[in-house]
C-alpha cells in the first residue's frame, strides 16, 4: 500500500467546509467523488483541518493509503480534470506509511483578508470581508501581540457540541499588514479551535473601532469566556494558507 499526500487549493465559496456533511455538499465528499473516478475505489482521507464553511485554502493537504500505481504526476492531472473549477489538485507525493494529514502537522497559518475602502467590489465577493471603516495598523498590531505565545484560548473559541480539550495554543506569529486597499491579518500557531481566526479577528475590529483597547485582550484571554471577546469575523475573508509538516517537503 502506498500512502500518498496530495495539496490541494480551493476556493470555499460553494461549500459548506471541508468535513463531509449530512445535507450539504463538502469539499471531501465532492474530492473523494473525483478520486473513485479515478482509483476505482473511495479511499478513507485525512485532512490536514475541518475548516468552515465558505472559509477558502490556499494550501490544504490530505492523505489516503491506495494500493493502485498510478504517477503522481498523472494523479494530480486526472484529479484537477473531475475536479470542479473551484478546486485544484496541486502537488502529490508519497509518504511514509505513519504520515497523517492531520496528527502529522506541527502547525498552521491562516490570512484573514479585507478590503478596506469605501466602495465595495463585485468581483471579491464572497472573497474577502468588505470593511469601509478606517484602520490604524498601528493600533491593530499592539493589539495583536498579545496573541503570541502560549495561552488558554477559550475566549476565542465557539461553542459546539465538539468533547472540550485542551484549550491551549502556541501563536507564533500574529500581524496585520496593507497593501493598497488589501489589509491582511496573519496568524500561524501549532494549532486553532473551532472559529478562533475569526473571533480574533472580529475582537480586533473592536479595537479598530475603539469599543477595546489594544491593551484589553490579555483581560479577554484570562476570562476564558467567549462571551467576553468580540464577535465572530464572517467566513469569506479566511483563507488557511499553509501546512507545516516536519521532515516533509510537500513539493516533491
Amino acid at each position: 500500500m502506498r500512502n500518498l499526500l496530495l495539496t490541494l487549493r480551493y476556493d470555499g465559496s460553494r461549500y459548506h467546509g471541508w468535513q463531509v456533511q449530512k445535507n450539504a455538499v463538502s469539499v471531501q465528499e465532492v474530492f473523494q467523488a473525483a478520486l473513485e473516478k479515478i482509483l476505482g475505489e473511495r479511499p478513507d482521507v485525512k485532512g490536514c483541518s475541518r475548516t468552515d464553511s465558505f472559509v477558502h485554502a490556499l494550501e490544504f493537504c490530505v492523505s489516503f493509503f491506495t494500493d493502485r500505481e498510478i504517477p503522481c504526476g498523472r494523479l494530480v492531472d486526472a484529479l484537477n480534470h473531475f475536479l470542479p473549477h473551484d478546486i485544484a489538485a496541486v502537488s502529490c507525493r508519497e509518504v511514509p506509511a505513519d504520515f497523517h494529514a492531520r496528527y502529522s502537522c506541527t502547525g498552521k497559518e491562516y490570512v484573514y483578508v479585507i478590503w478596506n475602502c469605501r466602495t465595495r467590489d463585485p468581483f471579491l465577493r464572497d472573497r474577502v470581508l468588505h470593511y469601509w471603516y478606517p484602520m490604524d495598523l498601528e493600533r491593530l498590531n499592539r493589539a495583536a501581540e498579545y496573541f503570541s505565545g502560549a495561552h488558554d484560548f477559550t475566549s476565542f473559541c465557539a461553542k459546539d457540541a465538539r468533547r472540550p480539550g485542551c484549550m491551549t495554543r502556541t501563536v507564533t506569529k500574529a500581524c496585520w499588514g496593507r497593501e493598497g486597499d488589501f489589509v491582511r491579518f496573519s496568524v500561524s500557531a501549532d494549532g486553532f479551535l473551532y472559529h478562533m481566526v475569526r473571533i480574533m479577528v472580529g475582537t480586533m475590529l473592536w479595537v479598530a473601532q475603539g469599543k477595546l483597547e489594544p491593551g484589553d485582550i490579555p483581560r479577554i484571554l484570562a476570562a476564558r469566556d467567549r462571551s467576553a471577546a468580540g464577535p465572530t469575523a464572517p467566513a469569506q475573508g479566511l483563507y488557511l494558507k499553509r501546512v507545516f509538516y516536519k521532515d516533509v517537503n510537500r513539493n516533491e
